[in-house]
């Protein structure tokens, strides 16, 4: 229940299709099966050893609920850049600060759907690495665990009948795209 004294909803960026800002539309309204481009970042966090941080999405979420993915996704609000949205919500979802981070898919694009919902972003990926033990909030996240990344990234290129398959599109398809930068061997292991 929202108080008179409570912030306002959560309002998500809309987007051209060449990627420019026209306006907002709160979160609430904004994923439906018509769903409008817009804003988004997505965060893949390692530990430097292997394993990949997945978070089970909590299962009151109107978008993929239930569904695990990899460490953290959100929007950026208006006027903020996608990569402080990216520590901002790090903070909200898993209590973690001070991992650097480094965009290293700036123009992915994605359009996905389940139930009827729709997702259809611009959505920066982001990477990092990260030592301490996340402390989720359960209003966003239901559960966390650290992955092998190996086992995590062969279900991004094919159907592998482990736990994996059932992750969700964007992080697979964020996978693939993140198995052909060769930088990212520094953050796996």
């Amino acid at each position: 229940m929202t108080s008179p004294s409570s912030s306002p909803p959560e309002s998500v960026v809309l987007l051209d299709p060449e990627g420019n800002p026209t306006g907002t539309l709160a979160k609430d309204r904004v994923h439906t099966a018509n769903t409008p481009l817009h804003s988004a970042f997505s965060v893949f966090l390692f530990d430097g050893k292997g394993l990949m941080l997945a978070q089970q999405r909590a299962h009151s979420k109107k978008t993929w609920p239930g569904v695990w993915s990899n460490a953290c996704c959100g929007h950026p609000g208006l006027g903020e850049s996608p990569i402080a949205a990216a520590h901002r919500r790090l903070q909200q979802e898993l209590g973690l600060t001070s991992i650097e981070l480094t965009c290293i898919l700036p123009d992915f694009r994605y359009r996905a759907e389940l139930d009827g919902i729709v997702e259809n972003e611009i959505c920066p990926v982001f990477i990092g690495q990260c030592h301490d033990d996340p402390t989720p909030n359960r209003d966003e996240v239901a559960a966390v665990e650290w992955v092998p990344w190996k086992d995590f990234a062969e279900s991004c290129n094919r159907k592998t009948n482990t736990r994996y398959d059932d992750f969700s599109p964007w992080s697979h398809l964020e996978g693939a795209l993140l198995l052909k930068e060769p930088t990212l061997t520094q953050y796996t292991g």
